[in-house]
């Protein structure tokens, strides 16, 4: 499993523009699968340019909640590239889409291993991918808390990572089983986390590339 961010506050790879969004690839089992589009498209293809990504290779994109910030650059993409895309069923309707999945508060399976958490508290969905080293749940702002994030994701396993936005997560027990923690974004204590956690949490940025 290979995951690129593409869209983030700050920059991993010299060369790509920040911005305040988060954006990123997943690559596995054959397929690549694009989580929000960050909140602006231009940022968000000029990035994609740099880093070797082609557009029109993309095979769903999926949205983790409305806000601006993760949906901006959507009718970018789907200009080049008119995929199906998955939104919370809280999220209006983008336009230009192949089909439009709207996923309500139950868990749905996208591909074998690969699932929704549900839209949680009404806001947010969460896209949960099922390796051999366990669950990685890739987060765009956890406005639902990661507690309750990571409790939808129990039901298909057990969490290895969590990647993305945590807001103003401070339950930082919670990652003590975790293996790997990629806090980006709009998380507000990613000191506190590295501090606790210094061999198990990593930094993000627009062009770094995780591998599990």
């Amino acid at each position: 499993m290979k995951i690129t961010i593409i869209y983030d506050n700050e920059v991993w790879k010299e060369g790509l523009k920040a911005d305040w969004g988060f954006s990123c690839l997943v690559e596995t089992q054959g397929k690549k699968i694009l989580f929000d589009t960050g909140a602006n498209g231009s940022i968000l293809l000029g990035n994609m340019e740099k880093l070797n990504i082609d557009p029109t290779t993309i095979e769903e994109i999926f949205i983790s909640h409305a806000h601006w910030d993760h949906t901006g650059g959507i009718s970018d993409i789907l200009r080049v590239n008119p995929v199906k895309v998955y939104i919370p069923a809280s999220c209006p309707e983008p336009r230009g889409a192949r089909e439009v999945i709207r996923v309500a508060k139950e868990p749905l399976k996208i591909y074998e291993n690969i699932f929704s958490t549900g839209e949680l508290r009404g806001i947010e969905q969460s896209l949960v991918v099922k390796t051999e080293k366990g669950l990685v749940v890739i987060v765009g702002c956890s406005h639902p808390e990661v507690r309750e994030i990571l409790s939808a994701a129990w039901q298909f396993g057990k969490p290895y990572a969590i990647i993305g936005g945590l807001h103003g997560f401070n339950e930082f027990d919670l990652l003590k089983d975790l293996e790997l923690v990629c806090p980006t974004h709009c998380t507000q204590f990613k000191k506190e986390i590295k501090s606790l956690y210094p061999k198990k949490c990593i930094d993000g940025g627009a062009g770094k590339v995780i591998e599990i």
